[in-house]
């Protein structure tokens, strides 16, 4: 297996690491330009039908094969898209409440300079920081999908290309 950062042979097991977001299997010798991510083990899969202990009888007979789960990924937990104008609003908001970015920093348990990165517009923030920005500083930072409800009053203000031709047709009828 090869290093994702420097790309030598890793010799034994890889290090995963966080480094800038991004989780990577490095090194010994490149784990130390990140933040080791512990490796939690996963109890709640199902061993495979073929692995499972077996009693007397017919094959699969009285034998329940559970489904295995498969793992979630990164778009399960989201909610909508970030604003494109995030960075705008934490740092309005920020300054709204008189905190600097070393008291935000503190308050949400992050670096300092993760947060003037998120106010560049440099970083989008990930799911975690995202949410504590938006309970400390009481905001929205997500682009909520629009509800069945919203859709139909949407569709009562702008007519469609099949409004128009509706309302021609009854126009043709009279």
């Amino acid at each position: 297996m090869q290093c994702e950062m420097c790309g030598d042979t890793i010799r034994g097991t890889p290090k995963v690491v966080r480094v800038e977001g991004a989780e990577l299997q490095v090194c010994t010798k490149c784990e130390k330009f990140g933040t080791e991510v512990q490796q939690v083990r996963r109890t709640d899969l199902v061993r495979p039908a073929a692995a499972a202990p077996r009693s007397g009888g017919a094959p699969g007979a009285g034998r329940v094969v559970p489904a295995i789960r498969r793992k979630r990924d990164l778009f399960d937990y989201m909610e909508g898209e970030i604003t494109e104008d995030y960075s705008q609003r934490i740092r309005h908001a920020r300054m709204e409440k008189g905190l600097s970015t070393k008291d935000l920093a503190l308050q949400i348990k992050e670096r300092e300079h993760l947060i003037k990165k998120i106010e560049n517009g440099e970083l989008i923030p990930e799911e975690m920081v995202r949410r504590k920005l938006e309970k400390i500083l009481e905001i929205r930072l997500i682009d909520a999908p629009i509800t069945e409800e919203e859709k139909k009053v949407q569709s009562k203000l702008t007519p469609t290309l099949g409004d128009l031709t509706i309302i021609k047709k009854e126009k043709a009828k009279k």
